[in-house]
């Protein structure tokens, strides 16, 4: 048996403490594009962007390589929302597959449910079934198999599995083959406010829904929601006094939240247990997030068929029958009122 067959395979449901609650693990695979670099070049037609549209890590790296324009230049393929066992006569992962849109409905694990193959996107580099298939063909050696994967065909192997190194790479590495080289998502200006905002909102918010959603003890749960909707509140403080998280400027820092909050109210608040408050219980974040979701580049890289089949259907244990609540009807296209904010 080769080395990498021996690498045992693992989730996000793995990485529990004694505590109960969530401690996610760093990702494996940090390599970095860059102009001039020897490894990794920015060229043309070399890259290639797996993702899920229901993950939400995923789903800030497809928004940035919208909003660069970077579609021409960066291949895409999309998994089915549904996990399914990536090598059932081996062991008992479970994890991202790729269907074509053509293919038959898939079911959960137990056998229920009828999820359809809408919205896919095949992997045409790799031809991998899986989205594990892909890792192991890299020779990686941590067995968590997860999206984003920035791929380099011209290598055969993983660049990066971490979001947060992936929309910067996109915003900046790539300007040379770039549709809108001059917008800057992470201007020299606003980063240490950036990051200062996201050293938070990223525990507390974008890891925080999960921390609630996937706590194994009541004292663990209660923590995470906590500091989860105290979050919230300093948000909706700061909304109601600046346009964007850092100013008059979308940033980043807005792309990294905007992923949360569009999954809160139709999933996080059911199925995390998150039920405190809705986004659309805040004015000024409900109006940023239809805001931003407005945005050319952004809404159609919402698919929330996707969002709420996965979530719904991917964890036997929390939902075993993957009943998809049907939820309320929200428009998020009536009008914003975020054109009219001045920071102060």
């Amino acid at each position: 048996m080769s080395e990498v067959n021996k690498v045992r395979p693992r989730t996000t449901l793995d990485e529990m403490d004694e505590s109960g609650e969530l401690k996610r693990k760093k990702a494996a695979w940090c390599n970095w594009v860059e102009p001039g670099s020897e490894s990794f070049p920015p060229e043309k037609d070399r890259y290639h962007l797996y993702i899920s549209y229901a993950c939400p890590w995923a789903h800030r790296c497809l928004i940035l390589l919208k909003m660069k324009g970077l579609e021409d230049a960066i291949g895409v393929s999309v998994v089915h929302p549904t996990w399914q066992r990536t090598k059932p006569e081996e062991d008992e992962h479970i994890g991202w597959m790729f269907r074509d849109p053509s293919d038959p409905p898939v079911s959960n694990l137990n056998g229920h449910g009828s999820f359809p193959c809408t919205y896919c996107i095949p992997d045409t580099v790799n031809n991998a079934k899986s989205i594990r298939e892909l890792y192991e063909i890299a020779g990686d050696k941590e067995g968590k198999y997860t999206v984003p994967v920035l791929w380099d065909k011209k290598k055969k192997t993983i660049v990066s599995n971490e979001s947060s190194d992936i929309i910067l790479m996109f915003n900046s590495a790539f300007n040379s083959i770039a549709k809108n080289p001059d917008l800057d998502l992470y201007p020299e200006d606003l980063r240490k406010e950036i990051d200062e905002v996201n050293s938070w909102i990223y525990p507390r918010i974008n890891d925080g829904v999960y921390r609630c959603g996937f706590a194994q003890k009541q004292d663990a749960y209660e923590k995470a929601f906590d500091a989860l909707f105290e979050s919230l509140d300093r948000v909706e403080e700061i909304l109601s006094k600046k346009r964007y998280l850092v100013g008059d400027r979308i940033t980043v820092a807005d792309i990294r939240l905007f992923v949360t909050l569009i999954r809160f109210d139709p999933v996080y608040v059911v199925y995390f247990k998150t039920d405190q408050s809705r986004i659309d219980d805040y004015p000024n974040m409900f109006n940023y997030m239809k805001e931003i979701y407005q945005m050319p580049a952004i809404k159609p890289t919402v698919i929330f068929p996707h969002i709420k089949t996965h979530y719904l259907s991917s964890h036997p244990k929390l939902n075993y029958y993957g009943i998809i609540p049907k939820g309320r009807k929200v428009n998020l296209d009536t009008p914003h009122n975020r054109d009219n904010m001045t920071s102060t």
